[in-house]
């Protein structure tokens, strides 16, 4: 049976909170939202950095139906002709580094901060409070996936 790891609302915005302490002290463009996960998260950063623009970019990288990651599709990007300098990229968990990867070619100069890593994923960011290595159930998320209950 897979590691399970369940977050509370206020285990979650501590950590999220965390993360401003760990982020350089500089004057922000704004923040980038990586969809869904990252809304959360930049909605906390947004008011503790008194960051005002909001920007999301969407990477589609799991099979709903499975929980499974699969090829990433970019549904929303960025403005062209941005580099990235200034920006904080946030989400609130870096797994593998897919989609971290596929938005630093599109930003590769933003700084890019999550409030949880996995080993294999967080060489990709700059910044990120604690490494987990289950699956997280977030506040946001009803249950854990029944799939991974049902794994012999």
């Amino acid at each position: 049976m897979p590691k399970i790891f369940f977050i509370t609302w206020h285990e979650f915005h501590r950590d999220a909170q965390a993360l401003v302490w760990n982020l350089p002290d500089r004057s922000w463009k704004g923040i980038v939202a990586v969809t869904r996960g990252g809304l959360v998260p930049a909605a906390i950063l947004a008011r503790n950095l008194d960051i005002k623009l909001i920007e999301t970019v969407c990477v589609s990288s799991y099979d709903d139906r499975t929980d499974t990651q699969a090829k990433a599709t970019i549904l929303k990007g960025l403005p062209e002709g941005d580099d990235g300098e200034g920006w904080l990229v946030v989400d609130d968990l870096i797994d593998t580094g897919h989609t971290v990867q596929i938005i630093r070619k599109m930003f590769p100069k933003a700084y890019y901060a999550t409030v949880y890593a996995k080993s294999k994923g967080k060489k990709y960011v700059d910044s990120y409070v604690s490494e987990v290595n289950a699956w997280i159930v977030f506040p946001w998320e009803e249950e854990a996936p029944e799939r991974l209950f049902s794994l012999s």
